[in-house]
């Protein structure tokens, strides 16, 4: 009995891996994607695009601790982030349609606390630990109205949504109200 759901999702991947080459083949006649080299100096990892792609969210080593960095594209400028300097070490950044929040796990103790960062306000908004549960990683809706949390718990791994809905403005692309 446990062979059929098996063969079926060996024959799922084949599937998935067959679609993927064919579309590599697609991609190989267009032109190459132009490489920005932006930062080609500091070790980046965790990078994060805003929905216009107008802004970039990466993690450094900076004195030591991961720091989140957020930069204009595609010329660097690097932009002040208000309220995350003294919460370090960062990890798992995510930026809103527009750049308006970026929501990253810093260290507050002992455990990961997801929060996120109102660009045009100044704010801070902290999501409330999650008793035992230790989030891992996380991902924020392009408007900004839900947020997305990989979270461990008693060793099982789970996804927990939130809706911010009545915490943050949406943050649409422009020309949508």
């Amino acid at each position: 009995m446990q062979a059929k759901p098996l063969l079926a999702l060996v024959g799922a991947l084949a599937l998935t891996t067959l679609t993927s080459c064919s579309n590599a083949g697609l991609l190989s006649r267009r032109p190459a994607a132009t490489n920005l080299g932006l930062l080609a100096a500091e070790q980046r990892r965790d990078p994060a695009l805003s929905g216009d792609g107008r802004l970039l969210a990466s993690i450094i080593q900076r004195g030591g601790k991961s720091t989140v960095v957020l930069q204009e594209q595609p010329g660097g400028r690097q932009l002040a982030l208000k309220h995350l300097r003294s919460h370090q070490p960062h990890r798992s950044p995510a930026l809103s349609w527009n750049g308006r929040y970026l929501a990253v796990l810093i260290q507050q103790g002992q455990h990961p606390i997801a929060v996120i960062e109102d660009r045009l306000r100044g704010t801070l908004l902290r999501l409330p630990p999650l008793g035992d549960a230790m989030p891992e990683a996380l991902s924020l809706a392009p408007d900004g109205r839900r947020l997305a949390l990989q979270v461990v718990q008693g060793g099982q791994q789970r996804v927990q949504v939130f809706d911010l809905t009545g915490l943050l403005e949406a943050d649409p692309p422009a020309g949508r109200p």
